[in-house]
């Protein structure tokens, strides 16, 4: 009888698949949010070569992950509220970046709970860079 426990990565960055995985994921991200009509508002917020967006993304979600802490290593604390608030975020944009987010996830991302998971902690902070009032 095996008594062990199956081992579980100790990090949701690990369990993903680690760096190959996570470019994927943010490689996905992009090409969806370039390509679908409906996140027109959000890519308009983005200059017209993704790759450095791509880059910091992949950067900052490596350490949100638990990681490697590439983007803090290259530019700090990220401030995440604060380098979002030139642009004009609310509902609309925040659901469009779930949007691609959730489908790059469901793409990349094998495992359901682990999905879901990070589903609801990427729309927490989603909704959290939101910096413009909705219309009443």
């Amino acid at each position: 009888m095996n008594t062990q426990s199956p081992i579980v990565p100790a990090t949701p960055y690990l369990a993903i698949g680690g760096e190959t995985a996570l470019r994927a994921l943010v490689r996905r991200f992009y090409e969806l949010m370039d390509s679908q009509p409906e996140t027109y508002a959000i890519r308009k917020l983005h200059p017209a070569d993704l790759s450095t967006s791509e880059e910091k993304l992949f950067m900052y979600l490596s350490g949100w992950l638990g990681g490697p802490q590439l983007f803090t290593e290259k530019f700090g604390h990220p401030r995440l509220r604060a380098r979002h608030l030139p642009f004009a975020i609310g509902s609309a944009e925040r659901d469009q970046w779930m949007l691609c987010m959730r489908q790059a996830m469901q793409e990349v991302i094998a495992d359901a709970e682990l999905r879901s998971k990070l589903e609801r902690a990427l729309a927490d902070l989603a909704d959290h860079m939101r910096n413009q009032a909705e219309p009443v």
